[in-house]
């Protein structure tokens, strides 16, 4: 009966044992349910207990066994639940997983930095609505119904009103500003445009613009100029342009502006066609029936203004083969522009 006593008196000291550690746990196993434990003992001392006894003797040491067996398994899923805890909530000081960070669109590298150019010289943002209508996009702008010069803008209408349209240009965002604000007027127009264009590696059917307008008493050509020549020296870090007689509806005179971006390298060779001169932008002086339909007096104030295509100057800033590219959200292109401002 003593070694019966002895494994009752064990069987309480498992019922009573607990553990804050993995390691202790697995002491407290090997104690009893490994290879040397008491368990094999007490087993090993079953043959000579009494047979009266044997009954009694085997039922003590199967429950100790099944009492120890419960114990580890308790003590194992108890140790392992405050573990996952802890290492969510508990240690605040932890390293933060880390943030994979974005970009930003070369689209947008290149229209926050035109509007911080032209922001330095008191050039205010303006924006409007896509989808215009007829007035705003063409007629204001001295284009008639029926005028030819429309066909030089592919046109995207809508077929439930044709007098609603995707804008073709952000000039419509200008009369708009004409509308409700009076001169002295300053203002360039970034934007999403659509024409109804054949896509390919150098067009689209939409891409970006930014416009800007400038309108005040005894604004000059030269003016217009001025401000051009401040903008291609601070954008491409060239300072000599020229300026090309062109036609647009909305101003007159009109000029294309080509800046001399040189020949020193190959691609400048296959950029500019072997003249060194890249056209960059349109521009000219405001018609005064365009400033008189915005209800500006015309023999009072004056102004000019400039356009161009921000898709465009991304694709030469950062030799960009394919217009396409900027549309097409593939990672491994835009991950190339991670820390570029």
């Amino acid at each position: 009966m003593e070694m019966l006593d002895k494994i009752k008196d064990h069987l309480a000291e498992v019922e009573a044992f607990s553990a804050k550690t993995k390691d202790e746990v697995e002491a407290f196993r090997i104690k009893y349910l490994g290879k040397k434990g008491l368990l094999n003992e007490f087993f090993a001392e079953f043959k000579n207990v009494a047979n009266d006894q044997k009954k009694e003797f085997g039922q003590t040491i199967n429950s100790l066994k099944k009492a120890a067996e419960e114990k580890v398994a308790s003590l194992k899923n108890e140790i392992d639940n405050k573990t996952e805890t802890k290492g969510v909530y508990g240690d605040l000081y932890r390293p933060g997983e880390p943030i994979e960070l974005g970009s930003r669109h070369p689209i947008s590298i290149v229209k926050n930095k035109i509007i911080e150019i032209f922001s330095r010289i008191g050039f205010n943002v303006s924006e409007g609505p896509e989808i215009e209508d007829d007035w705003h996009n063409f007629t204001a702008l001295n284009l008639p119904e029926y005028h030819p010069a429309r066909d030089m803008q592919d046109t995207f209408f809508i077929q439930t009103d044709p007098d609603i349209l995707l804008r073709t240009h952000t000039s419509s965002v200008q009369v708009r500003y004409m509308e409700n604000n009076p001169p002295p007027i300053r203002t360039i127009s970034p934007g999403r445009v659509y024409r109804n264009e054949a896509i390919s590696a150098r067009s689209h059917c939409f891409f970006h613009q930014v416009e800007g307008l400038y309108v005040d008493k005894g604004v000059s050509f030269a003016d217009l100029k001025q401000t051009l020549q401040y903008f291609t020296t601070e954008m491409f870090g060239k300072s000599k342009i020229r300026l090309r007689p062109s036609y647009f509806p909305f101003t007159e005179p009109s000029a294309e502006v080509d800046v001399y971006w040189g020949l020193e390298t190959e691609t400048d060779y296959k950029m500019t066609k072997g003249t060194g001169w890249l056209e960059i932008m349109g521009c000219g002086m405001v018609d005064p029936n365009v400033l008189e339909n915005c209800g500006i007096d015309s023999t009072e104030y004056s102004g000019f203004a400039f356009g161009m295509g921000i898709d465009r100057i991304a694709l030469l800033l950062h030799q960009i083969p394919d217009i396409r590219m900027l549309s097409e959200n593939d990672i491994r292109f835009l991950e190339q522009f991670k820390g570029v401002l």
